[in-house]
């Protein structure tokens, strides 16, 4: 078993999807090949667009390095021990949103049994069977339900974490289940921090756990600030899908005569709680900023990125408009998934 081969051989995809995203190979056969998986992937999951696609190829053209690969593996006692077969559950609220664990199962030398989320069977396979193309050696099947497995990671909701537990209790596992992000402001953002604020709500249109939810601001923020940040991404709703949430959570606030603001394209409305719907953000002023250090530590089971300048508990907050650009060795969840791959 290579490792070096496996590295190098994933840089080269990386490097192919780079100069795809810069039109650096337009008109040719290669270049039309992404263009049709991209379409395909939009055709099936309207949530996919393009503009969102490229985005998530960007960042993996970016992070597939030799050089930041290389990195990140050599923390790691990498082991030519008998491959092991392990099953990935994948999400699909994002584009690629589980190619990280293919990643890490493949470039550990063990065999990966993948069941692909319904709404994200295109992207994934297309970059694995490019990547194998370059490394024969790695393997890989796609499969319709797990069997044969000697460890399993899966990702999904609260409810599908509790049958996971019960159905995979007898060999190891990560078992990821909801979680969202948060934005603490003190008041004395730049106007660059607004504007990166705004991607960290809408990129994806808020559909990823790295997507901010809920914001605490001081007692007297004023929202038009908040407001006028959100005014570049106004478009978001003439998507049919975004507006269709819109319209059913405006109408229900309406109904109940909850108190909430808003400009024709997202709502704010002040609650204690994380996970805001789609098209709403949630906001919590606070007097004393021990509140936010709080409420982050009473919920850091649910809180992927604490998002805003310094820190909060002695940890780093991850800087606006860095939520979908973490580094390789950021772990979901905070569980090192290549470390539990080689203690197998």
């Amino acid at each position: 078993m290579n490792f070096t081969t496996r590295i190098k051989s994933l840089s080269t995809i990386g490097s192919l999807i780079r100069q795809f995203v810069i039109k650096e190979t337009e008109k040719s056969a290669v270049y039309y090949e992404y263009e049709n998986v991209i379409r395909l992937a939009e055709q099936k999951n309207p949530w996919f667009t393009r503009e969102n696609i490229l985005y998530a190829l960007n960042y993996w053209g970016k992070v597939l390095s030799e050089e930041i690969i290389s990195n990140w593996l050599t923390g790691y006692n990498l082991k030519s021990n008998e491959p092991k077969n392990i099953g990935l559950v994948l999400a699909g609220n994002i584009p690629m949103v589980g190619l990280h664990d293919c990643l890490c199962v493949l470039l550990t030398g063990n065999r990966a049994k993948i069941k692909l989320s319904s709404k994200d069977d295109v992207l994934i396979p297309f970059v694995l069977n490019l990547w194998k193309e370059f490394c024969p050696e790695i393997e890989f099947e796609f499969i319709s339900r797990l069997n044969d497995y000697d460890a399993v990671i899966t990702t999904g909701s609260d409810n599908t974490a509790r049958y996971f537990e019960y159905y995979f209790s007898q060999v190891p596992h990560i078992i990821r289940k909801n979680r969202t992000s948060l934005a603490v402001f003190t008041g004395s953002e730049s106007d660059d921090d607004l504007k990166n604020f705004a991607q960290d709500v809408f990129l994806y249109f808020g559909l990823g756990c790295r997507n901010v939810t809920q914001i605490f601001i001081p007692e007297n923020h004023d929202l038009d600030l908040i407001f006028k940040a959100f005014l570049p991404y106004q478009n978001v709703v003439n998507h049919n899908k975004y507006a269709n949430n819109y319209d059913y959570n405006k109408a229900v606030y309406l109904l109940n005569k909850d108190i909430f603001w808003e400009n024709n394209f997202v709502l704010l409305k002040e609650s204690d709680a994380l996970y805001s719907p789609l098209a709403v953000l949630f906001f919590k002023r606070y007097q004393d900023f021990s509140e936010v250090e709080k409420f982050v530590s009473d919920n850091h089971e649910k809180i992927q990125c604490t998002v805003g300048n310094g820190e909060i508990g002695g940890k780093a907050c991850v800087p606006f408009g860095e939520t979908q650009n973490p580094k390789i060795n950021d772990y979901a969840d905070g569980v090192d998934t290549v470390r539990f791959l080689i203690n197998l």
